[in-house]
């Protein structure tokens, strides 16, 4: 693996909990998903990219609407997951998004689709020309990341403007876990996709939905007030 790539050891620990557990995490069923699949154009037949594809959740969802589908993870056991989760259906490979995505032909994909995974690249340069390159003309990328807000002000740093490496722990049913992550200002997450060749198409900062508000109330309190994640949509020209 590549030597940015942050986390990887917390994922493979994680990889069961993802799959028994992430399908109904609030955060993730009731904020996340709802985003994400609102950016989603009709996938029936078209071909798409799950870039950190976790323990498979798009990726199922992809195939269940009749995409073809391309998974890949840097963490063997969400690879694991992914698999015990669709069997043969989609073409799962183990690809650190830090290195070229050489298996992944020129103008390949119709919908190039990364879920909460960006934020642990350092150095967004190669990953954005991938997925330019693989991208068809006219071919989506929808991507969710950290709010850069959410995480300049939850981990207190000094300098907004600086794109630097954080520690979290995470409580899991097997207890705490350490994971690492990058922060970065809203400009660099912007030029990133614009200095790719991409075209904006839009950005959401959604409120969550009425399901996590009778999961969570306080949760849901502070997100309908400070934003937890920021999506995108880009197309290529």
């Amino acid at each position: 693996m590549h030597r940015d790539s942050v986390s990887l050891n917390s994922y493979e620990e994680m990889a069961e909990y993802y799959f028994s557990y992430v399908d109904r995490k609030p955060f993730n069923a009731y904020y996340e998903r709802p985003a994400t699949l609102s950016l989603l154009p009709d996938v029936a037949g078209k071909r798409v990219l799950d870039a950190g594809c976790a323990a498979g959740w798009y990726t199922q969802w992809l195939l269940d609407k009749g995409a073809a589908v391309t998974a890949v993870d840097f963490s063997a056991g969400m690879i694991e997951m992914t698999r015990k989760r669709v069997g043969e259906r989609a073409e799962i490979i183990r690809a650190d998004l830090n290195e070229p995505l050489d298996f992944m032909a020129k103008e390949s994909c119709d919908i190039v689709l990364s879920s909460l995974a960006l934020h642990y690249l350092k150095d967004w340069t190669l990953v954005m020309s991938e997925f330019h390159r693989i991208l068809a003309k006219g071919g989506l990328l929808i991507f969710s990341v950290h709010h850069p807000f959410m995480d300049f002000t939850v981990f207190q740093r000094d300098n907004y403007f600086l794109t630097e490496l954080l520690d979290d722990e995470w409580e899991t049913q097997k207890g705490k876990v350490k994971v690492q992550f990058y922060r970065r200002p809203l400009s660099q997450i912007l030029s990133a996709v614009l200095e790719a060749g991409f075209l904006l198409e839009k950005v959401l900062e959604p409120m969550p939905t009425e399901e996590f508000k009778s999961a969570q109330p306080d949760a849901y309190r502070r997100l309908t007030h400070k934003p937890q994640f920021l999506f995108l949509r880009a197309r290529k020209p």
